[in-house]
C-alpha cells in the first residue's frame, strides 16, 4: 500500500510517502514550523512526491493529522489532503496527533503507560493515556493540567507530545517519576502514514478533531458600519 501522509497540525510542516510492502517511507520531509504552513506545504509535498517517484494516481490513500492542534494549521493540511484525494480519486483518512505521538511507543510493547499530551494553553492540555500494550486507560480529552497529572496512578509513564515537559515539570514529587519525557513539537510523519494505512476509511474521517471549541469565534454583533443584509 502506498500512503501519502501530511501533518501541519502542530509545530511542523511534514509529508511522507510510505510503501508498506517496503517496510517504511520511501521519501519524507519535515520542517519545524510554528507559522507559514499554508505557503510551505504544497511545495513540500511536491518535493516528497518527486523524491518518491510515485505518481499521485498510484497512491492508495492520503492520511492527514486532524488535531488536536493549531486551528489554522490543521485545516491547511486537511484541505490539501482532501484536494489531492479528490483530484486523484483516492480515499482520505484522518489520524489524531495524540494517537500519532503514542504509536511508536505502543508499537514497542512498552511495560509503562503512555501519556500523549498537547498544549491547550490556559493551564490545560489535550491528553490521552494508553497502556503499554495499547489499551485505553483514559480517552482523549481536554482538561486542566492537574487532572492529567492524576494519571500518575497508572504507574511511571512515558510522557510524549509537545506538552510532555509541561507535565514533567509539574509532576508530583510523591509520585513515581516519569519513565521517560519525550518532548516533541510534532508527531513522526512516518507514523502518521503507518496509522493512515491501518485505519478504516469509513470510521476515520479527515475532519478537524476538536476536543473543545476554537478560541477564535465570530462576533455576536456586527461591527459598526458593516453592511447589513436586506430585510426580508
Amino acid at each position: 500500500m502506498l500512503i501519502l501522509s501530511i501533518d501541519t497540525a502542530l509545530d511542523a510542516c511534514a509529508a511522507a510517502v510510505l510503501d508498506t510492502s517496503a517496510g517504511g517511507p520511501i521519501a519524507l520531509e519535515s520542517q519545524p514550523m510554528k507559522r507559514g504552513h499554508a505557503e510551505a506545504l504544497m511545495p513540500l509535498i511536491a518535493r516528497v512526491m518527486k523524491a518518491s517517484g510515485v505518481a499521485f494516481a498510484a497512491l492508495d490513500r492520503i492520511a492527514a493529522t486532524t488535531g488536536p492542534g493549531s486551528f489554522t494549521g490543521l485545516r491547511v493540511g486537511l484541505s490539501a489532503a482532501r484536494g489531492i484525494a479528490l483530484a486523484a480519486g483516492k480515499p482520505v483518512v484522518g489520524v489524531t496527533t495524540l494517537t500519532a505521538f503514542a504509536a511508536p511507543i505502543v508499537s514497542a510493547n512498552s511495560e509503562h503507560p503512555v501519556i500523549s499530551a498537547v498544549d491547550a494553553r490556559h493551564d490545560h492540555v489535550y491528553f490521552q493515556v494508553l497502556g503499554g500494550d495499547g489499551r485505553s486507560l483514559i480517552n482523549a480529552k481536554v482538561a486542566p493540567i492537574v487532572e492529567a497529572l492524576d494519571a500518575a496512578r497508572f504507574g511511571a509513564p512515558h510522557l510524549v507530545g509537545n506538552a510532555a515537559k509541561i507535565l514533567a515539570d509539574r509532576w508530583a514529587t510523591d509520585a513515581a517519576p516519569p519513565f521517560k519525557v519525550d518532548q516533541q513539537g510534532a508527531p513522526d510523519i512516518a507514523w502518521v502514514a503507518w496509522l493512515g494505512a491501518a485505519v478504516n476509511p469509513e470510521t476515520s474521517a479527515a475532519r478537524p478533531y476538536y476536543l473543545r471549541a476554537p478560541d477564535a469565534k465570530p462576533p455576536k454583533d456586527p461591527l459598526p458600519g458593516a453592511a447589513q443584509p436586506p430585510a426580508s
